[in-house]
């Protein structure tokens, strides 16, 4: 059943990208390329080197405020979509998600949509910080992982 309330408490932004999918995705499912194009500025370092690769991977995140995030893959097609759920390690996921969609436009330009849903956010703790996660800070990422995209890609 949808609450209500259920989309103030979704934020979504999209943008076009001159790379192919491929590219962009590489870097979003590489923990290591993370930091680089974390428009929060929340990322310090990957403490997993591992590629996601399926739904169920873990990888872990370095803060930083020094925190340490586990990060639970519940969605995965490669090249398409990817959609994490952090949590502190060994506890389970706070209950927000992190989402990437990719869509190509054609060989070399890709549309990407990120969301931040926070619908299953209960620590009253945490929900400051979600509300103040709006379209400008996904959008923040998106400029610098186009930045980094368009840089690397090479033409096809």
């Amino acid at each position: 059943m949808t609450q209500p309330h259920e989309p103030e408490h979704i934020v979504t932004a999209a943008r076009d990208i001159a790379a192919p999918a491929a590219d962009i995705f590489e870097l979003i499912a590489d923990p290591v390329q993370q930091p680089r194009w974390d428009g929060n500025d929340n990322l310090a370092e990957a403490r997993s080197t591992d590629r996601v690769r399926a739904a169920g991977d873990v990888f872990v995140m370095g803060l930083t405020t020094g925190n340490v995030r586990e990060n639970h893959v519940v969605e995965f097609e490669e090249q398409r979509r990817i959609a994490w759920r952090p949590s502190e390690p060994g506890r389970p996921p706070f209950g927000h998600l992190w989402r990437w969609v990719l869509e190509p436009i054609d060989a070399g330009h890709t549309r990407v949509t990120h969301t931040y849903d926070w619908t299953d956010l209960t620590d009253e703790q945490r929900i400051p910080r979600a509300r103040a996660t709006t379209a400008d800070k996904l959008r923040a990422s998106l400029d610098r992982l186009a930045g980094l995209a368009e840089s690397l890609s090479t033409p096809r």
